[in-house]
C-alpha cells in the first residue's frame, strides 16, 4: 500500500509512472528543465516607437530614434499590435488572459546594448499567466523590448548597434516540469511553428530572433515528490534544437559528476559553446530582487476588457489552424506520422497539400498516393540542381488520377513527376507528359499477350520450375515482362495472361 501511496505521489507531482519505474532500476538522479525562450515579434515598428523593425537590415543604427535611444524627455508608446500577437499566442496555448489588468515594469541592469540602463519588461501581472504546450505546462507569457547588438570582433573595442533596441520581444517561461533534453528540444520547436503559424514572427534562431535558455537542475532519486529541486543553473542562447538538447545533456552529466564526487553546484549562467560541444561559465546568478523592478511611470496601465478588438471572441477568430490541430487532420486522413510532420513543419508544402487533397475529399486512398510522391519524390527531387519549377496542383492531381487508373506505373509516375519539375511541362497535364514520352501503361490484353508468350519461351527452367510447384517464381516473370514493355505494361495484366496460360 505505501508503495502504490508514493508512486501516485510520484504521478500528482508530473512524474509519470515509467519514469518512476525507470529510477527503480539504479539511478541515483533526477533531471528538471525549466525553458525560457525569447522571439521577436514581427511587427513594422519598434515596441515603444516609430522606427522600423527590419531583422534583415545590415546598416548599423539606421533605425533609431530618440525614444528608442532613450534620449532625455521622451515618451514610449505601446504598440497595439504586439499586444495582439501575445495575446494570439497566449489564447492559442489555453492561456489566461489579463484582460483585467496589466501593466509595465522597468527590469534595472546594465549593459552597453541597453541604451535606456534598463529594460521595459513586465513582472507581476503579465499579459498571459498559465497554458500548456505539448504536455508542459507555461507559468507566463509577457512583452518586453529586445536589446541593441554588441559586436566585439573589431579589435581591441566592442561597437553597439541599436537597430535591434526596443524591438517588441515576446519571453515565454515554462513550469520546471520537463525531464528529458528531447522533450525541450521539441517544445521549441512546436513553439516555433506556432508563432510561424500566427504570423507572430518567423522565429529563425539562427538569426537570434528566437533564442532558447534553460533553467536546469538535478536532484537525488529520494527526493522526488518533497518538492525540492537541485541548484540551477541557465543556459543562455541556444541558437539551434540540437543545441537545446546537447546543452541540457551536458549539464546533466557535469552535475552528476559534481555531485558523485561530493561537491556542490554552483547556480551560475554558463553559455554553450558549439565548437568544444560544452558549456562554460559566464556569471553568478542574480535573483530577480536584484534586478529592482517597479511600475513604469511612463507607460499606461492596460485593461484589455474595455478594448473590444482584443476580445477572446474576437482573438479566436484570428486563429489560424493550429499546429497540432494540422498534425490531428493529417494523420486522420490516413498519412503516416512521419508525413504528417513534413507537412506540418514547412507551411508552404501544406498549402500546397491541401490544394491538391481539396480534389480527394472522398478518397483517402489517393490523398495518401499524394502524399508519398510530394513528401518524398517531390521533396527529393527538390533537392536537385536541376530543379527548375514546382508542378502546379492540377498536374499532381492528374498524376494520382493515372496511376489510380493503372494508366501509369509506379516507375512511370516518378518519371512524370521528373518531367513536370521541367519548365518545358508548365501548362501541360500529367497525361500529356506521359503521352509524349511513351509512359502511359498499357492494359489491353491483346497487346500484352504477345510479351508474356515470348517471356514464356525465354525461361523455360523457371517456367517448369513453377510449375512444379515454386509459385514465387511468378513475380519474376511478371518482372521479366515489365523489362520487355520498358514499364508500359499493365503488371496486373501481365500476372493475369501468365496464370491463365500456365495454369
Amino acid at each position: 500500500m505505501a508503495t502504490l501511496q508514493f508512486c501516485l505521489k510520484l504521478e500528482l507531482t508530473g512524474f509519470k509512472w515509467h519514469k518512476f519505474m525507470k529510477d527503480q532500476t539504479g539511478e541515483k538522479y533526477i533531471l528538471t528543465v525549466g525553458l525560457e525562450i525569447h522571439a521577436e515579434l514581427a511587427t513594422r515598428s519598434k515596441m515603444w516607437c516609430g522606427c522600423k523593425n527590419d531583422p534583415d537590415e545590415d546598416r548599423p543604427n539606421v533605425n533609431i530614434c530618440p525614444i528608442c535611444m532613450a534620449h532625455p524627455g521622451t515618451l514610449p508608446v505601446i504598440n497595439r499590435e504586439a499586444v495582439r500577437k501575445v495575446i494570439q499566442v497566449g489564447t492559442a496555448l489555453g492561456g489566461k488572459i489579463a484582460y483585467e489588468f496589466t501593466e509595465f515594469d522597468r527590469k534595472n541592469y546594465f549593459y552597453p546594448d541597453i541604451p535606456k540602463g534598463y529594460q521595459l519588461s513586465q513582472y507581476k501581472f503579465p499579459l498571459v499567466s498559465g497554458g500548456e504546450l505539448k504536455g508542459v505546462k507555461l507559468t507566463r507569457i509577457h512583452i518586453e523590448e529586445d536589446t541593441g547588438t554588441s559586436i566585439h570582433d573589431q579589435g581591441e573595442y566592442s561597437l553597439v548597434n541599436y537597430n535591434r533596441a526596443g524591438v517588441p520581444l515576446m519571453e515565454l517561461v515554462t513550469e520546471p516540469v520537463i525531464h528529458d533534453a528531447a522533450t525541450a528540444s521539441a517544445f521549441a520547436k512546436e513553439f516555433q511553428l506556432l508563432l510561424q503559424y500566427l504570423g507572430a514572427g518567423e522565429a529563425n534562431l539562427e538569426k537570434g530572433e528566437m533564442r532558447v535558455e534553460a533553467n536546469i537542475s538535478v536532484s537525488k532519486k529520494l527526493e522526488v515528490g518533497s518538492g525540492k529541486l537541485g541548484t540551477k543553473v541557465e543556459v543562455k542562447n541556444l541558437n539551434s534544437f540540437k543545441a537545446v538538447e546537447k546543452a541540457i545533456e551536458y549539464e546533466m552529466k557535469r552535475h552528476i559528476a559534481l555531485l558523485d564526487k561530493g561537491e556542490e553546484i554552483k547556480q551560475e549562467t554558463r553559455g554553450w559553446d558549439e565548437n568544444k560541444s560544452a558549456t562554460f561559465s559566464q556569471r553568478s546568478k542574480e535573483n530577480a530582487h536584484d534586478y529592482r523592478y517597479f511600475l513604469d511611470p511612463d507607460l499606461p496601465k492596460l485593461k484589455l476588457s474595455e478594448i473590444a478588438e482584443f476580445s477572446e471572441s474576437e482573438i479566436r477568430k484570428t486563429l489560424p489552424e493550429l499546429p497540432w490541430q494540422k498534425r490531428a487532420r493529417y494523420v486522420g486522413l490516413g498519412l503516416s506520422e512521419q508525413h504528417a510532420e513534413f507537412f506540418v513543419s514547412d507551411l508552404k508544402a501544406a498549402k500546397y497539400f491541401d490544394s491538391i487533397i481539396s480534389h480527394f475529399a472522398a478518397d483517402p486512398a489517393s490523398i495518401k498516393t499524394a502524399s508519398n510522391y510530394i513528401a518524398v519524390d517531390l521533396a527529393g527531387l527538390s533537392q536537385k540542381d536541376d530543379f527548375e519549377v514546382f508542378p502546379e496542383a492540377d498536374q499532381i492531381v492528374g498524376l494520382v488520377a493515372l496511376i489510380k487508373s493503372n494508366k501509369l506505373s509506379s516507375r512511370g509516375a516518378k518519371d512524370v513527376l521528373l518531367y513536370l519539375t521541367k519548365k518545358e511541362s508548365q501548362g501541360k497535364s500529367a497525361e500529356e507528359i506521359a503521352n509524349e514520352k511513351g509512359l502511359l501503361q498499357v492494359s489491353d490484353e491483346k497487346a500484352l499477350e504477345e510479351i508474356v508468350n515470348k517471356i514464356i519461351t525465354d525461361n523455360p527452367t523457371v517456367v517448369t520450375d513453377y510449375k512444379s510447384g515454386k509459385t514465387p517464381l511468378l513475380q519474376f516473370l511478371i518482372g521479366q515482362c515489365m523489362k520487355a514493355s520498358k514499364g508500359a505494361g499493365n503488371p496486373e495484366t501481365f500476372k493475369k495472361i501468365l496464370l491463365q496460360i500456365l495454369g
